[in-house]
């Protein structure tokens, strides 16, 4: 799979096997990573999904190292950060701008794009749907939180399906922040399952399978 970069974000494609108005699902990777990171993700998931992996707007100073915003360290270090309110902003537009384009551009169907996101990834795909709950079907969010900026925003994600899946052990973005986005977005009436996972800050075996599992019939 090639990379593209003639759309607002940076991506790698995977059609699926549905060829018009496909059901899609756009890949959202964490900090100092790249489009690429989620790939074996994405080449678990249902063949008639249509993978969109992209690559976060700002680089960083490591080799092929992105990150969708800047960190504020103000309320006490990295285990409460909150995004910068740029960068985050910037990152959203053009996300929303990217799946527009998108759905056009690989004839995708509007009314089923997913968002998948680990880490910085997870928290762009939560408020990305409190912003534009008509634009996406679900999301799926690994070890992320749900940003301060958008929590009075919860009930704009009522009856969305969300899965939060979290390490217990994750020392970069505590599992209580993961537990609380949850909490909270059930609250505004989304259709949420939260689990945790016996590992820090990644993923498992067990939580994909348990994410497959949650997708059926979902998208």
């Amino acid at each position: 799979m090639d990379t593209t970069e003639d759309l607002p974000l940076v991506h790698v494609s995977r059609p699926g096997t549905v060829e018009s108005d496909a059901p899609a699902v756009v890949l959202l990777h964490g900090r100092g990573t790249n489009e690429r990171d989620l790939l074996p993700i994405g080449a678990r998931l249902p063949d008639d999904l249509h993978v969109l992996s992209v690559r976060a707007p700002e680089p960083m100073d490591g080799p092929d190292s992105h990150t969708w915003y800047e960190l504020d360290l103000s309320a006490g270090g990295l285990h409460a950060s909150q995004p910068d309110a740029e960068g985050f902003r910037r990152s959203l537009d053009l996300l929303h701008e990217f799946v527009g384009a998108a759905t056009e551009r690989y004839d995708l169907d509007p009314d089923r794009v997913g968002l998948l996101g680990f880490s910085q990834g997870a928290i762009t795909s939560m408020a990305a749907l409190l912003e534009r709950p008509e634009a996406y079907r679900w999301v799926v969010a690994l070890n992320g939180y749900l940003a301060d900026s958008h929590a009075d925003r919860a009930s704009a994600a009522a009856n969305k399906p969300v899965f939060v899946g979290c390490g217990s052990m994750d020392q970069v973005i505590p599992p209580e922040r993961a537990e609380r986005a949850a909490e909270t977005l059930a609250e505004g009436g989304a259709d949420v399952r939260f689990e945790r996972y016996g590992v820090g800050h990644g993923t498992t075996p067990e939580e994909l399978s348990d994410v497959l599992e949650w997708l059926d019939g979902r998208y």
